[in-house]
């Protein structure tokens, strides 16, 4: 893929976040069809997931007016996604990150520096003052990714999440908008 066909949002070294392509859909499809990351996610984000879940997926993301789920490439490879959902009504200042990255990818940085690449990128782009992540009490991984990325844990709901017939608890981790 030639960069200058790239609508790149945000860039930090040798990762990089820009619009979803069309030459993604395959990985995607591969990366998100594995239990090892719909574990981590909402029930909504389909298990097994198919080439057409990332068709859909792409037609979804095409049609927001505001675009706020990107591709995530690492050394000119689509490794994954992140986004931030918009609050509305009372919480139309916050939104909600999400992000995976395909196993292949994991442990080597990436998620750090697209959480602090998205993180900037709505503050200044968005009228937002703060993002919030949900994370589910077993994930880890992710909860040091959003320590590294100057997150701070706010709460553990107790309980909150049901997941594959068990309950879980769920951390809430926030970062405010410095002023």
């Amino acid at each position: 893929m030639k960069e200058i066909n790239k609508k790149i949002i945000a860039r930090d070294g040798d990762v990089i976040l820009r619009e979803l392509e069309e030459s993604d859909l395959e990985l995607l499809a591969k990366y998100s069809n594995n239990e090892k990351i719909s574990i981590n996610l909402r029930d909504r984000f389909p298990s097994p997931y198919t080439i057409e879940d990332a068709k859909n997926f792409k037609k979804m993301i095409d049609s927001q007016s505001q675009k706020t789920f990107f591709a995530i490439e690492y050394k000119n490879n689509y490794v994954g996604n992140i986004s931030l959902s918009l609050g509305t009504d009372v919480y139309r200042k916050s939104a909600e990150i999400g992000y995976f990255i395909g196993e292949p990818f994991w442990n080597k940085g990436i998620a750090t520096k697209a959480v602090n690449l998205i993180t900037e990128w709505g503050f200044k782009q968005l009228d937002i003052v703060r993002i919030q992540a949900c994370v589910f009490e077993y994930n880890h991984a992710s909860q040091h990714v959003l320590e590294k990325c100057g997150f701070v844990k706010e709460a553990t709901l107790k309980q909150a999440i049901y997941k594959n017939d068990e309950m879980h608890d769920e951390i809430r981790y926030a970062k405010i908008k410095k002023k």
